[in-house]
């Protein structure tokens, strides 16, 4: 299989195991202000999606979020997530890989860079590596699945897009690298969702996985 010339991963989901923790508060937050969710629901609807955007669609089905829920939920998160947020295992693995490789990677989130830096910073051999190539589509205001973000870290690291390989966990994170006309592998190490499977990309299911789709 052809290696690529970059790599260009999202964060949640795919390096860090964070999902959990924010699924855990949103229950929480949306059935007290009045839109109770279960968990597959949920990741059905709101996987990939800013927390911004998240609000304005929970509002249109009914939940009474404050003006400045946004920010406060955010604040609450950032407290979960530094509680402690693991990697999944094998990433300092792929990355050691890649590096054996020279092949660069970046890291390509909807979530903020203050999310980024509470996740992989709690991780030092891994966010050593990654800290300088980390791009926010939430803070360049066009979040997947707008092609912008993956274009924007493919053009820092000096790369074609056809010559970038998005590994993303989430529909809409896949459909944005498949705007951005690169080669997409969907991350799943648990169930395949039906969304992702919708659109006939790769799946990966642990990131040994990844590495060999990568032939690495």
């Amino acid at each position: 299989m052809t290696r690529p010339a970059a790599v260009l991963f999202d964060c949640d989901g795919v390096l860090v195991d964070s999902e959990p923790a924010g699924f855990d508060l949103l229950e929480a937050e949306f059935a007290a202000h009045g839109l109770p969710l279960d968990r597959d629901e949920m990741e059905r609807l709101f996987v990939g999606s800013t927390i911004a955007a998240l609000a304005d669609e929970a509002r249109r089905m009914g939940a009474g979020f404050p003006p400045d829920w946004v920010d406060g939920f955010y604040e609450k998160l950032y407290v979960r997530l530094a509680e402690g947020t693991a990697l999944f295992p094998g990433v300092g693995d792929l990355l050691d890989r890649l590096d054996a490789a020279g092949i660069p990677y970046a890291v390509g989130s909807n979530g903020t860079t203050r999310k980024m830096r509470t996740t992989l910073g709690q991780h030092p051999g891994v966010w050593a590596r990654l800290k300088d190539h980390l791009y926010s589509g939430q803070e360049i205001g066009a979040p997947k699945p707008a092609p912008d973000l993956y274009l924007m870290a493919a053009e820092a690291l000096g790369v074609a897009p056809e010559g970038c390989v998005v590994i993303d966990d989430s529909a809409t994170g896949c459909r944005g690298g498949l705007a951005a006309g690169m080669r997409v592998i969907g991350f799943a190490p648990g169930h395949v969702p039906d969304s992702l499977a919708a659109l006939g990309v790769e799946i990966a299911t642990s990131m040994a996985d990844v590495g060999r789709r990568l032939g690495l």
